[in-house]
């Protein structure tokens, strides 16, 4: 296997509602896209957003269920103020505030928010990481 992510798929309750805290708050650029999904284009990966039941559907699992999904999603930036920065813009626009931005134990910065359907950002400043 090739070692990439093509997409994630993250199935919302309200798709406007998601796809405008992503476009609107967080600034992503909305590809064009059939109603019933919405892309974004995210360097080699895209994030998609798509509809929690058709999704569960889809997978044919069911659509019910709550609580931590066991993972989160991480964006890393060039300084602990835009750490702080993205977590405020975040919260402004409909998301909600997880984990305010603190000094880690791994010699960076990091905080958490939760986009409007939950789904947890890790949003980290690491001075190791590359890839920024």
């Amino acid at each position: 296997m090739d070692p990439r992510i093509s997409f994630i798929t993250l199935g919302v309750e309200d798709l406007e509602r998601a796809a405008q805290f992503y476009e609107g708050t967080l600034g992503l650029t909305r590809l064009p896209t059939p109603p019933s999904v919405v892309f974004f284009e995210m360097g080699k990966t895209w994030l998609a957003l798509y509809p929690r039941r058709l999704l569960a559907e889809d997978a044919g699992v069911p659509a019910q269920g709550s609580g931590f999904p066991g993972f989160a999603l991480a964006h890393n930036v060039r300084s602990p103020e835009e750490v702080d920065a993205l977590l405020a813009q975040a919260a402004q626009g409909g998301g909600r505030l997880v984990k305010p931005g603190q000094i880690t134990d791994w010699g960076g910065y990091h905080g958490y928010f939760a986009d409007p359907d939950g789904f947890l950002w890790e949003v980290a400043w690491n001075p190791k990481f590359p890839h920024v």
